[in-house]
């Protein structure tokens, strides 16, 4: 439709990749190497460094409770920065360049302002920035939606942006651009024995990353998976290969698979406990339609064994999802409610699991012996998750991680 297609290469380069004048330039020249290659290339950027949370620290200094419409716009900034001065960065390395907004990209995204999903890439503008030779930067973590306001995706959103342009541009890969050579077993600043992957499924991909990995947005995986988009992980400090993240049918089935493939923590949590709540059809319902009806995503559920037609619920949340959230719970008018902040979820992910028995309690055994004690537990097929105090974090995932020697 738009001219005889050469390969579309899709990077995407985060915060910390471009945080100052000198990162930007390594950047251009590894994006030029690829346009040398006779490639076309297309790059979704973040802002630089601690630009959002400047932005964010900025906001808090007028209100503690701003328009998240409003808060679009001004976290947006960050990202058009980043695009200007890396477009300015490769014209001056004599290559032809152009800077685009999420907005001029295509890029159209639902309603909800600070967590927007992207539902379309209309890329009409972007295969015409090619066919003129153009390399073409996208601000990532940003689009607009149907009134064409700003919105923006979320932490890591602009990781979301890579893909849907991958997807969009029928890309054969989505390269990812972070601060570590790949996706590890764990947090190697944490763990010195932790083991970068050489592939993992979206599934397992999806599971790390709703547990705490913060290597990938998972949206962006969801978003992989929907659309068959192959990721690289990898740095942008280095050359080495970093971790492919594909369908489970795609990965070498020569290797078995490994019983644990990562274990992830996560102190953004908080604990809402909800108690007398009648116990009867509906009562359910009427609570989760609340924090739904507010945008809040609800993580981790336990419902305790009613006494007396009264039962207790309790949930986790993200911790930027609080303030909403004691609205919601001033409007239920409970007469006892608990909100504990001092929690971290600890988990345990990997495909070998399905066909080992006696994971969950060796996990626990683990934690037992560290004495951790064990608040909330949640699984899925593939993931074991367990609430604990804050403070035993760490220790958690250095007892999981040697006691299940992951390789």
């Amino acid at each position: 439709m738009f001219r005889d297609r050469k390969e579309i290469v899709v990077m995407k380069f985060g915060g910390t990749s471009v945080a100052d004048a000198e990162k930007m330039r390594r950047v251009a020249d590894r994006i030029i190497a690829v346009k040398n290659s006779g490639k076309d290339v297309v790059v979704a950027v973040s802002a630089m460094g601690k630009t959002t949370d400047n932005l964010i620290g900025l906001a808090s200094e007028i209100t503690d409770n701003p328009s998240r419409r409003e808060m679009d716009v001004l976290l947006s900034t960050g990202e058009q920065v980043s695009i200007a001065i890396l477009t300015m960065a490769i014209h001056e390395k004599g290559y032809s360049c152009v800077s685009l907004t999420g907005i001029q990209a295509g890029v159209y995204t639902d309603d909800v302002y600070s967590e927007a999903k992207i539902l379309n890439v209309k890329a009409d503008r972007i295969h015409k920035e090619l066919k003129a030779g153009n390399i073409v930067i996208v601000a990532g973590f940003q689009g607009s939606n149907h009134n064409g306001d700003i919105t923006t995706l979320g932490r890591g959103g602009s990781d979301t942006t890579a893909v849907a342009l991958a997807a969009a541009l029928k890309a054969g890969y989505c390269e990812i651009f972070t601060d570590v050579d790949g996706v590890f077993s764990t947090d190697p600043n944490l763990v010195a024995e932790a083991v970068k992957k050489h592939s993992v499924s979206y599934d397992e991909m999806l599971e790390l990353a709703s547990s705490g990995a913060k290597v990938l947005h998972l949206r962006a995986v969801e978003f992989a998976k929907k659309h068959d988009v192959v990721i690289h992980v990898r740095s942008s400090f280095n050359n080495s290969e970093g971790t492919w993240v594909m369908d489970a049918g795609k990965i070498d089935k020569r290797m078995e698979k490994p019983l644990i493939t990562g274990v992830t923590y996560d102190t953004n949590q908080v604990k809402i406990s909800i108690f007398e709540l009648e116990d009867k059809p509906g009562e359910a319902a009427r609570l989760f339609g609340k924090f739904a009806d507010n945008d809040i995503n609800i993580d981790l559920i336990v419902q305790n064994v009613s006494e007396k037609g009264l039962a207790a619920i309790s949930i986790t949340i993200k911790n930027e999802d609080l303030p909403i959230a004691r609205k919601v719970l001033d409007e239920l008018e409970q007469k006892h409610i608990e909100i504990d902040d001092d929690i971290a979820k600890i988990s345990i992910v990997g495909a070998g699991m399905q066909s080992h028995p006696g994971v969950a309690a060796r996990m626990f055994k683990l934690l037992a012996e560290d004495g951790i004690n064990i608040e909330m537990i949640s699984t899925s097929p593939i993931r074991i998750s367990c609430v604990i105090r804050k403070a035993k974090a760490k220790e958690a995932v250095k007892s999981l991680h040697n006691g299940f020697d992951i390789e």
